[in-house]
């Protein structure tokens, strides 16, 4: 498997691909929700989206340090959610944190301050999620993906977030380049 080199970018997972940057504005971008939160789960997703089952928690035991086991587990759920590793693995609601660490049995939520003290940890922690969950390289299904992107647009006039949205579904297990608009 190839990964990106660290530490200048994270990796994103093809849960929720991004469009390229032209093809929405900057306004649109945001509010598409691409590689971001937007908001506060609901309920009903914190209970899909964040709960940690067997697995997850199998590979979160294996941290030390309750900084680093609520780190790895907030990078498992966002990327499940939000369909990329963010720049910022904190960068997310403080529900979701809340939600994680009750999991976790961790007491001080605010530990996982720590977790970015050590900078080359997020993404050690990214290639062993991508890793263990079995999702390829962008590179290794970047011409599949575009074939399919380019027969679809033809076929059915659709718009490109649609297209990304449903190229989501060919994409499962697929590191994502990040995007961002200039």
């Amino acid at each position: 498997m190839v990964f990106p080199e660290p530490p200048d970018r994270a990796f994103g997972l093809a849960f929720r691909p991004m469009p390229p940057a032209d093809a929405l504005t900057e306004e649109q971008f945001e509010t598409a929700g691409y590689g971001q939160f937007n908001g506060t789960p609901t309920r009903r997703e914190l209970e899909r989206f964040f709960f940690l089952d067997d697995a997850d928690r199998r590979l979160v035991a294996k941290r030390r340090g309750d900084h680093n086991r609520l780190g790895f587990a907030l990078q498992v759920v966002t990327a499940r959610y939000v369909g990329t590793f963010l720049a910022d693995p904190l960068d997310v609601p403080t529900q979701v944190v809340d939600y994680v660490a009750k999991q976790l049995e961790i007491a001080d939520a605010s530990c996982v301050k720590a977790y970015l003290e050590r900078e080359k940890t997020r993404f050690e922690h990214q290639w062993e999620i991508a890793r263990e969950y079995g999702w390829r390289d962008f590179a290794e299904v970047e011409e599949e993906l575009t074939r399919w992107v380019d027969d679809r647009a033809w076929i059915t006039g659709d718009g490109p977030r649609t297209l990304f949205d449903a190229a989501a579904v060919r994409t499962l297990r697929t590191n994502l380049p990040n995007c961002s608009i200039p």
